[in-house]
């Protein structure tokens, strides 16, 4: 506090001086010389006040060119007060603040060139095949949300909390949501002082139940004064460009810190290259800074959601500059919106790294056809662009959410969450859906070069077995590629597992060798006799799945 006090007092200091006229008219220079210090003085310390209570309550950075309004204001009551030379002198003065204050409002015109340079992503054409050996974190935030409401009997003295912002991220190797309990008002943390921890609930797994975990926290978003954490970051770090909410991690250990991303203007005022984090113990107080290079391994969201969206922005609109993405939109592509954190959706590939996606759409109105997506690390900020397959028109976010609202129009049902896998070489929407108040009710899958193949289930596993029999009937690949190669085999079966899947019946099962298959009595209407011990001889594609789908099938003494 005693920082923002001397920045505050320097500045009202030098501001006096310019707003106070050093000389008078002719014949007032004497009686104008007594009056001099009187109204420095005055001047400086109501300038000292107004400085340190806006820096304090609008935690505004310490640059100096922050400051900008402050030497406008002066210069121009310097410029009126005044008269003869010292007068030209400040009218210069408050000249060159406006023509500073121009510079500044017009940085967005003159650096999209450098903001699309600085933000320019790697092109690849499909990410990496996902199956269901694989689990997505799949449990949409507004469900989680609604299952910790209903647990916050668990925490004590309830009426004094509420729940806080959701952050998914992996805890021993687990993908959980973490909640923060945060004081409910003014007078909730007056009487309270600290909140007493957080609630983790599993991303992955929509049937487990939320964990309250004991652990106070002094600084929080919602503590006031010192305490309140943004606060705090700025009193710590007072030069800091932080952009993006504070966020709350967790370590392997269960302890709690608040985080938020820092870095540089990209020109003047304007724009944000993240460069760091600030970390910040909430219940000691204590403040580390680091670097992206050196975030420690538990923190999985170093870079923040919001500076993620605003970078997608800059590669979706500034290709060909300012001017183009407002009138000629020549290759403007529109980041989406339909993200769960600030136009973004968190996901884990495959070895556990989160990745913030998004997809990108036409900016012509009534299109929902989808021009490509991006993954960026969200430990390093590194992006990558994949533009799908160019022979397909993929469908975009909001298409997606279409036809789950059309499919499920007499539930009143919507999608919540959708993104973009790579299913068995088809690229494809998983999207939880959700009921009119919030609850999940199943997972749905979608092609988005074909719309007219999808299923739904309960779990996200589930649903994926069915988009592979989906997929075969339909004609798409499910190997990753649009080579699998065809094997005949044959033997006797050991297990079986039917399921109906709408009009047909999914068959699952396991060959005395270990293998396992699964096949649709659409394409084989007489799997549905399959039973253990028959012998049966096969053709089969090698997709090198748990599941190998069948492509034809007879069963010795049936067919």
């Amino acid at each position: 506090m005693g920082s923002i006090l001397l920045f505050s007092v320097v500045v009202a200091i030098a501001a006096a001086v310019i707003i106070v006229p050093l000389t008078g008219a002719k014949g007032e220079e004497e009686k104008g010389k007594s009056l001099v210090v009187p109204a420095l003085l005055f001047t400086a310390v109501i300038g000292a006040i107004v400085i340190a209570l806006a820096y304090y309550f609008l935690n505004i950075d310490r640059n100096l060119t922050s400051l900008w309004p402050v030497l406008a204001v002066a210069a121009g009551l310097g410029a009126l007060f005044s008269k003869g030379l010292e007068q030209k002198a400040k009218s210069v003065l408050f000249g060159a603040t406006l023509l500073f204050a121009a510079y500044l409002f017009a940085a967005p015109l003159l650096n999209a060139d450098e903001k699309f340079k600085m933000v320019e992503m790697d092109q690849e054409v499909e990410i990496e095949a996902f199956d269901e050996t694989q689990t997505p974190a799949s449990v949409p935030p507004k469900f989680a949300r609604n299952k910790m409401k209903k647990a916050f009997g668990q925490v004590p003295n309830t009426s004094y909390y509420e729940l806080g912002q959701l952050q998914v991220q992996k805890v021993n190797e687990e993908f959980v949501y973490i909640a923060p309990v945060e004081f409910s008002g003014f007078f909730k943390w007056w009487n309270a002082d600290v909140t007493p921890g957080y609630f983790t609930m599993s991303a992955t797994d929509a049937s487990a139940n939320p964990k309250f975990i004991q652990s106070e926290m002094s600084y929080t978003p919602s503590s006031y004064f010192n305490k309140n954490i943004e606060r705090h970051m700025r009193l710590e770090n007072p030069e800091a460009i932080f952009y993006g909410e504070v966020q709350l991690e967790v370590d392997d250990e269960g302890k709690p810190y608040y985080i938020r991303s820092y870095g540089d203007f990209v020109t003047a005022r304007n724009g944000f290259d993240v460069k760091g984090i600030v970390a910040i113990d909430p219940s000691s107080g204590e403040s580390i800074t680091y670097k992206l290079e050196d975030v420690p391994a538990f923190i999985d969201g170093a870079v923040s959601p919001e500076s993620v969206s605003l970078e997608n922005s800059y590669y979706g609109n500034y290709v060909h500059g300012f001017w183009n993405s407002k009138f000629g939109k020549k290759d403007v592509k529109l980041p989406s919106d339909e993200g769960t954190e600030a136009n973004v959706s968190p996901i884990f590939d495959a070895d556990g790294e989160m990745y913030y996606f998004t997809d990108f759409t036409s900016p012509k109105e009534g299109v929902d056809s989808m021009l490509g997506y991006s993954l960026t690390n969200a430990r390093s900020g590194e992006s990558t662009y994949f533009t799908g397959s160019l022979e397909d028109s993929y469908m975009d976010s909001q298409g997606n959410l279409q036809i789950i609202e059309k499919q499920f129009i007499e539930k009143e049902w919507s999608g919540e969450m959708p993104v973009l896998y790579n299913f068995y070489g088809e690229a494809s929407w998983l999207t939880p859906v959700l009921d009119s108040n919030g609850f999940l009710q199943n997972y749905f899958i979608v092609s988005a070069a074909n719309p007219e193949i999808s299923v739904y289930a309960g779990t996200p596993n589930e649903a994926l077995k069915l988009y592979k029999t989906a997929l075969q009937r339909g004609g798409s690949t499910v190997d990753g590629s649009s080579e699998a190669e065809e094997a005949k085999t044959s033997g006797v079966v050991e297990r079986v597992f039917k399921e109906q899947v709408r009009d047909f019946t999914s068959v699952s099962f396991l060959l005395e060798d270990g293998t396992n298959y699964i096949v649709s009595s659409e394409n084989v209407p007489l799997a549905i006799y399959l039973k253990e011990n028959d012998q049966v001889n096969m053709t089969y594609f090698q997709t090198g799945d748990i599941f190998l789908p069948v492509k034809e099938l007879v069963i010795e003494g049936v067919n």
